[in-house]
């Protein structure tokens, strides 16, 4: 034994010294090499979300995005399903995520046998490795206009809720779903904020579940779309909080100086205006496109870059809105990045930080790093078969 601990020590050694560069994983009998180059890279810790969207064919693997996500000390990732090979991925990191349930399960959702096998086939085995501690069922209901949905998706949250309660994973997992800014009816002033009104039996259930259960109303608010609709009405520089002279609640006299707040504010006016004032509003998607058709006013990458990096600025300052100074934003950016399957205009596929080859698509003052993959089962370099062969003779000798 003390003759195979030293050739193991020996090896180690050889091994280290040969190739300071390279992280290994033996898979069988082929090796998967992960290179990291010498150079040291700067990294910022990040008190902010990211959805982590997948409508794309060249995206990289669930386990480089986890060293991407990591490098950048981004612990708060938002899914838009509960695919297994990113929750495996993730295992053992203490990132946390939000899984979501599509549109199209909510019927299905209604159905507590239903709901109950989805949640110990998608959620329970990975609980253990992975840190779920959200599902949201169903994304921008209340856009759709399809009334069979709208009815659906309060049943689809209490079901699921229900089951996790009976698993006993209630304490662990909360239960929420996600809209789109346009059920509000009035944004503008944020204190006259009020949900629109063939919404309002619906909103009202939603929101009794919410503060039973104690989970957060979330909203996608994208103030580029309202840039976009008026340019010569909204000031560029109040949507991408960069200076500029604000304006001011009439009825508060609260002065915002960007529009985000602004909007966030009006969702809180609009849940105390149905009862209720102890439900935490978050932010599920913000964003910029950095690229868009030639009617997609502002989608450049100049202004994307001032959009998140001085959103990301605000987060890192635990800032609050003007009515709620003490409340630091909650937000998931939209999104890590860009994919080219999404349907829609030019902007909808360009709305991400980062290239698939993890290259930024802009600077915001944070620097990650993606791993350069290369797979070999027969690999005729020299210095990789040198290392591979030392990794199994290691492999060998930790198993006897």
């Amino acid at each position: 034994m003390a003759a195979s601990s030293s050739l193991l020590f020996t090896l180690l050694l050889v091994l280290l010294t040969f190739s300071v560069s390279f992280i290994f994983v033996v898979p069988f009998d082929s090796l998967l090499f992960l290179w990291f180059p010498d150079s040291s890279v700067q990294t910022l810790g990040l008190e902010v979300g990211i959805n982590y969207g997948q409508i794309a064919n060249n995206l990289p693997s669930p386990a480089r995005v986890s060293y991407l996500l990591r490098s950048l000390n981004i612990s708060r990732v938002k899914l838009y399903d509960a695919d297994p090979n990113v929750l495996l991925a993730f295992a053992n990191t203490n990132v946390e995520f939000i899984i979501g349930l599509g549109n199209e399960y909510l019927q299905n959702m209604t159905d507590p046998i239903k709901a109950q096998n989805w949640i110990q086939q998608r959620v329970q085995p990975y609980l253990t490795r992975t840190k779920i501690t959200c599902i949201t069922v169903g994304n921008e209901v209340y856009k759709t206009y399809d009334h069979q949905l709208w009815s659906n998706l309060l049943p689809a949250m209490q079901t699921v809720y229900n089951t996790l309660v009976n698993l006993g994973l209630d304490k662990q997992v909360t239960v929420t779903t996600a809209h789109s800014l346009d059920i509000l009816s009035v944004s503008f002033p944020p204190s006259a904020g009020a949900f629109r009104q063939d919404l309002g039996e619906y909103l009202h259930g939603i929101l009794t579940f919410h503060a039973q259960v104690k989970s957060p109303f979330l909203i996608n608010a994208y103030p580029y779309f309202a840039y976009k609709d008026k340019p010569n009405e909204v000031p560029l520089n109040y949507v991408l909080f960069q200076p500029n002279q604000g304006t001011m609640d009439p009825n508060t006299n609260l002065k915002y100086d960007n529009m985000l707040f602004a909007q966030i504010d009006a969702v809180y006016s609009a849940i105390k205006a149905m009862g209720h004032t102890d439900i935490e509003v978050r932010i599920s998607e913000t964003g910029w496109p950095s690229r868009g058709d030639e009617n997609e006013v502002g989608a450049t990458p100049e202004n994307a870059g001032l959009y998140n990096g001085n959103l990301l600025r605000r987060i890192e300052e635990k800032q609050g809105t003007p009515a709620k100074p003490n409340v630091p934003i909650d937000i998931y950016v939209f999104a890590l990045f860009n994919e080219n399957q999404k349907p829609g205009p030019t902007s909808e596929r360009n709305y991400g930080l980062f290239y698939p080859d993890g290259t930024p698509v802009y600077n915001i003052g944070v620097q990650g790093y993606l791993p350069e993959l290369i797979y070999s089962s027969a690999t005729t370099n020299n210095g990789f078969s040198i290392c591979r062969l030392l990794v199994l003779a290691i492999a060998y000798l930790i198993s006897s």
